[in-house]
């Protein structure tokens, strides 16, 4: 059962690590044309959506980075490995996010004051195949662990953007060529501003509760309580602690209070098996205690009162 896991895990992560990989490529590379294309004709949209390009490809640069960093053994210092610099890749990727949203916005208002002249046809040619670029980054991405992974969705989220970037400079360079709507270009950096700075701030907030020891969305702590306590010859839990060492990573500590004629180690075993196999917590650390020494522990702190 723990092979099988252990064997998908393995199998999911080099999926996901082959994906940043190639969309890492595809993005920096397009991210250069965009960047010369923008200053060519003189588009914010463009030079926007160059720029949320550059932060993707940083983005993705620094998810891959976060997944091979992840690969090291544990060791003395770090006991857990560093698994948990994915969580700091999405952070780091979140606040970006924001910033790039607050910068597009301070340019579109600048713009606004003082419409200048953009070359629509070129503009629009850019933006087109940027939109393919995206698309396609987009769809290798997905075929990774896109809703688990919150190091993945972080970057899939930036791509996401990009897309709507590109979308929205092809809509921009088709009403400055056909109405002649040069405010068109700030107003759809705007829009995809917004658009960016909502994933920004989902993806921040995702990791801070993470790197907060905060409970998995996905786990219920009350219905864990539950179904622990109903375990045979269990009649008490106290101290439930549930975190995530990185997104796909939930880990478990109790104390599980059991009659005086359990047997420890078969409960132990069945307990651990169970969580696994129920809420998919490979990592547990559980103590099982008699109710004597809850009771000297009760004891103790009346004493010490």
């Amino acid at each position: 059962m723990g092979h099988n896991h252990s064997h998908a895990h393995n199998h999911t992560h080099h999926a996901n690590k082959k994906a940043l990989l190639i969309s890492f490529i595809l993005i920096s590379v397009f991210m250069i044309i965009e960047v010369i294309g923008g200053f060519l004709t003189n588009s914010l949209a463009l030079l926007s959506d160059a720029g949320h390009m550059l932060s993707d490809a940083v983005a993705l640069g620094l998810s891959l980075f976060a997944f091979k960093l992840g690969e090291k053994k544990a060791n003395a210092k770090k006991t857990f490995g560093y698994k948990r610099f994915e969580i700091l890749a999405a952070f780091l990727n979140g606040i970006t996010l924001i910033a790039i949203s607050g910068y597009i916005i301070l340019e579109a208002y600048h713009r606004f004051i003082d419409p200048p002249e953009v070359a629509s046809i070129g503009m629009l040619s850019i933006a087109s195949i940027g939109l393919l670029v995206n698309v396609i980054v987009a769809f290798i991405l997905m075929r990774g662990d896109t809703t688990e992974n919150l190091n993945l969705r972080s970057a899939f989220l930036h791509v996401i953007g990009d897309l709507l970037g590109s979308v929205g400079a092809i809509i921009a360079a088709l009403l400055i060529l056909i109405f002649d709507w040069g405010i068109a270009d700030p107003i759809a950096s705007v829009i995809v501003a917004i658009l960016v700075l909502i994933s920004g701030w989902r993806v921040t907030r995702d990791s801070v509760h993470v790197l907060m020891e905060g409970n998995p969305a996905h786990l219920d702590l009350l219905k864990i309580r539950k179904y622990l306590t109903d375990f045979n010859g269990v009649i008490g839990i106290h101290d439930v602690h549930i975190w995530a060492i990185t997104s796909d990573f939930p880990t478990i500590t109790c104390h599980l209070v059991v009659n005086e004629d359990v047997d420890r180690d078969k409960l132990l075993q069945l307990v651990t098996k169970q969580l696994e196999e129920e809420f998919g917590i490979q990592h547990s650390t559980i103590q099982i205690e008699g109710p004597s020494l809850k009771k000297d522990i009760k004891d103790m702190c009346n004493t010490c009162n």
